[in-house]
């Protein structure tokens, strides 16, 4: 009799735990899905500004993919109604590192559109003089005129990057161009401000 009793209880419990199993496997499976859907939605993005946390948020998506497929439902779930909040922080991070790319790169366009308006007019200057400056020759003069047409072709070079929208390889082309005018500036004996870019 109380074997019987004990199988009962046994049974009882068995569907009890099955139950609880199959209430949590239908909400963990949404929950997951709208999490990777949302994610996916943004990856493209918030990898080229986060990729570090971008990698780490994939990595939480497969844990919870994995506690599903081992059938921990409630583990699974607890961890997908998590994933909303970290994908939004994400997209939070990537634009405020967009952001400050963005900054970037519109200080360098000012700052190189300034500087080859001063090496233009300072090569067109000394081009008039009869006399050059101490530390100027004819050698320097010719360099400055190289490096100016470096410039602008490189400044082209990195709009056109831009324009394609990668934008991290923008700012770097812009700041090659801008190391560029800064040795024009140099030989032409002019003063070079420290750059306000990151």
């Amino acid at each position: 009799m109380e074997k019987r009793r004990l199988g009962g209880a046994i049974l009882i419990l068995s569907v009890l735990v099955f139950t609880a199993c199959s209430i949590s496997k239908e909400p963990a499976e949404r929950a997951i899905k709208s999490a990777e859907a949302a994610f996916n939605a943004v990856k493209e993005e918030t990898l080229k500004y986060a990729p570090a946390e971008t990698r780490d948020l994939e990595k939480a998506i497969l844990a919870a993919k994995d506690k599903y497929d081992r059938n921990d439902y409630d583990a699974a779930l607890k961890s997908a109604t998590a994933l909303p909040d970290k994908i939004n922080q994400l997209v939070t991070l990537a634009g405020a590192r967009k952001t400050e790319w963005v900054r970037n790169w519109e200080a360098l366009g000012k700052e190189l559109s300034a500087m080859t308006d001063a090496v233009q007019a300072r090569i067109e200057d000394l081009t008039k003089r009869r006399k050059l400056p101490p530390g100027i020759d004819r050698a320097k003069l010719d360099e400055a005129r190289a490096a100016q047409a470096s410039v602008t072709h490189m400044w082209t070079e990195a709009k056109d990057t831009y324009e394609a929208g990668r934008l991290m390889d923008a700012v770097a082309k812009a700041k090659n161009a801008r190391d560029k005018a800064v040795e024009a500036m140099t030989g032409l004996g002019l003063q070079v401000q420290e750059a306000p870019i990151q």
